[in-house]
């Protein structure tokens, strides 16, 4: 049996080279995405850790204590101020009803100048382990204010349920729906929230945000705190 001409022996060759080449670049790039990931991981637990342990220092707070008032376990409040949990939305959701601060507050940066501006370079992005919705803070860090935005994406299927109710500081939230559809649940009331309609709310019942469709749902919740607490604090 003749062998083919050499020319397509090294035709072949350059053809499986570069095959290789384009897998080994895939996978580094994979790596790559991973390890970013996972440093973004540990930045975000870490500020977490930061903030949850400076706003229990100000209130005068022991790790007991806090753990009675947010229904938290001693032993999580610890791992998660020393950054070596990755606490779930339902968890920080405990924790800040327990510090009297809305949810947005456990991902302020204290190491930020406060600042009237904020860019969208300078927010950092948040996925909860549990049901993989990402929020980000959209507010300037740090601005003395009683408003709060933030942005979530909540993927198809997912939801999220957060077992506070009653809370000591008044604080209201409205939710903008911007992509998508969402079903929210307030205390036995449920709402059908579609594109661009916005639901006004007091935090002072289980909430529960649900995505029944197959493509990601993605809405602004904009959160108002008692500001004569602000005042306070």
């Amino acid at each position: 049996m003749p062998y083919p001409p050499s020319s397509q022996f090294d035709t072949y060759s350059k053809i499986l080279e570069n095959q290789s080449i384009m897998q080994d670049t895939t996978t580094t790039q994979d790596n790559l995405t991973e390890k970013q990931t996972d440093d973004a991981s540990q930045d975000i637990n870490a500020r977490i850790a930061s903030r949850v342990r400076a706003l229990r220092t100000e209130l005068g707070l022991t790790l007991d204590a806090l753990a009675a008032r947010s229904n938290v376990s001693r032993s999580m409040l610890s791992l998660i101020e020393r950054g070596e949990s990755s606490p779930t939305a339902v968890v920080l959701d405990k924790i800040a009803t327990g510090l009297g601060v809305p949810l947005a507050s456990l991902f302020d940066d204290d190491g930020a100048l406060s600042n009237p501006l904020s860019r969208r370079a300078d927010r950092t992005v948040w996925r909860d382990p549990e049901s993989g919705y990402i929020r980000r803070n959209i507010s300037p860090a740090n601005f003395p204010s009683p408003i709060h935005l933030v942005e979530v994406t909540l993927p198809p299927g997912a939801s999220v349920a957060y077992e506070t109710g009653a809370r000591e500081v008044s604080i209201h939230q409205q939710i903008w729906v911007q992509e998508g559809s969402i079903e929210l649940t307030l205390g036995h009331v449920t709402y059908q929230l579609g594109e661009d309609d916005c639901l006004a709310m007091q935090l002072n019942e289980t909430t529960t945000f649900r995505n029944h469709t197959d493509r990601p749902a993605r809405y602004i919740v904009v959160l108002a705190s008692d500001p004569l607490r602000a005042a306070k604090r």
